[in-house]
C-alpha cells in the first residue's frame, strides 16, 4: 500500500489544507493526515478539535485518516508504516524550511521520502496564522475555511474590538 502522512498543526484547518489533502488523497493509496501535538505553539484549538474539524472537511475522502502525533515526525512514520511525508508549498518563502525540514528527515529515516504539492494558486496567501488573526478583526473568512472550521471560530475566537 502506497500511504503517505500530511503533518501539520492545522490550527485551523484551511481550504488550502483540504486542496492538498484532496489531491493527495488522489495520488496516494492512503493518507494520513497527522496532526501535531506541539507543546510549544499555544494552539486556538485542542489536538482533538483539530482533528475533528480535519475529520469533518474530508468525510468525502474514503482514503483519509486523521490522526494526532507527538514527537518527531519520522517516529509517527514508522508507527503508521509510511515513507512518504507530503508537504504543501505556498510560496517559494515556504521551500528553503521545508527542504531543510526534509533534509533532516532524511538523515533521522533514510528510507523517509518527501513530495512537495504545490499549492493551487487561490490558496497561495492562505495560512492558519493569517486566517486567525483576520477573523479577530473582524475579517470574512468564510472563503477560507471549510464550514464547520467557521463555525467553531465564531464560537471560539471572540473578534477584537477596533480602536476608536
Amino acid at each position: 500500500m502506497n500511504r503517505a502522512v500530511y503533518p501539520g498543526s492545522f490550527d485551523p484547518f484551511t481550504n488550502g489544507h483540504l486542496d492538498i489533502s484532496t489531491r493527495g488523497a488522489q495520488i496516494f493509496d492512503e493518507l494520513i493526515v497527522a496532526v501535531l501535538t506541539n507543546s510549544e505553539k499555544r494552539p486556538a484549538f485542542s489536538v482533538e478539535e483539530r482533528q475533528m474539524m480535519a475529520r469533518e472537511a474530508m468525510v468525502h475522502l474514503p482514503n483519509v485518516r486523521v490522526m494526532a502525533f507527538d514527537g518527531l515526525l519520522v517516529d509517527f512514520m514508522r508507527q503508521v508504516q509510511s515513507r512518504v511525508i507530503l508537504r504543501g508549498l505556498r510560496a517559494l518563502s515556504d521551500f528553503e524550511y521545508e527542504f531543510q525540514l526534509a533534509q533532516m528527515n532524511k538523515q533521522l529515516a533514510p528510507e523517509t521520502e518527501t513530495f512537495f504539492m504545490v499549492t493551487d494558486a487561490k490558496y497561495s496567501y492562505l495560512s492558519s496564522r493569517s486566517v486567525k488573526e483576520v477573523f479577530q478583526y473582524g475579517g470574512a473568512i468564510q472563503e477560507f475555511v471549510p464550514p464547520g472550521v467557521f463555525r467553531r471560530m465564531r464560537e471560539r475566537i471572540a473578534p477584537r474590538m477596533p480602536s476608536p
